[in-house]
């Protein structure tokens, strides 16, 4: 069950991946396209799709607002986009709540995961922050991202959601290994 791979981390409400990921696969393929060519649109699509299944299930009716995993300032300049940004917006309007990106923020720059041990993952220092807490005080947040591997990157945005007032956390993720 993938909120297990949190357990002693961080309360986590409810969790759920679309896919498994398999290297040299299709969805290694789907997510490069992704995140390294441009394709943007399959965000979307994947986002339409799990929200459909997620406005079904009772639990994730219960969510108030959508987060995604942001980018640095830097990383979205190069890119021009947030990959998980279509993914959230189209679980937010499944649900039909807000989807909120100002929120959590990336304030250091770290180079891709992809080739970082288990360790470094947990290593790397405090790279996000939070702003308008206020608007999250109470309430039941969705946290989105492209996909989970060690976890660790959604357990430092967590960390910095769980800084708001009696907030609960759920996930939600394209992938995860």
């Amino acid at each position: 069950m993938l909120k297990n791979k949190f357990y002693g981390r961080f309360l986590v409400q409810n969790a759920t991946a679309l896919i498994n990921f398999q290297k040299r696969g299709i969805t290694q393929e789907l997510l490069h396209n992704l995140k390294y060519r441009g394709k943007k649109e399959i965000s979307s699509f994947f986002g339409k799709w799990l929200g459909a299944e997620l406005a079904e299930i009772p639990a994730y009716r219960e969510i108030d607002l959508v987060i995604p995993v942001p980018l640095h300032k830097q990383k979205l300049k190069k890119r021009g986009y947030n990959q998980v940004e279509g993914f959230g917006k189209e679980i937010a309007a499944a649900l039909n709540i807000p989807y909120k990106d100002e929120i959590l923020i990336k304030v250091s720059k770290t180079g891709s995961q992809v080739f970082k041990t288990r360790m470094l993952r947990f290593e790397a220092e405090e790279v996000f922050t939070v702003q308008n807490l206020d608007q999250i005080n109470n309430k039941h947040v969705l946290l989105v991202d492209d996909i989970i591997t060690t976890g660790a990157t959604l357990e430092k945005c967590a960390l910095q959601l769980l800084k708001a007032e009696n907030v609960k956390i759920s996930i939600a993720t394209i992938a995860t290994t």
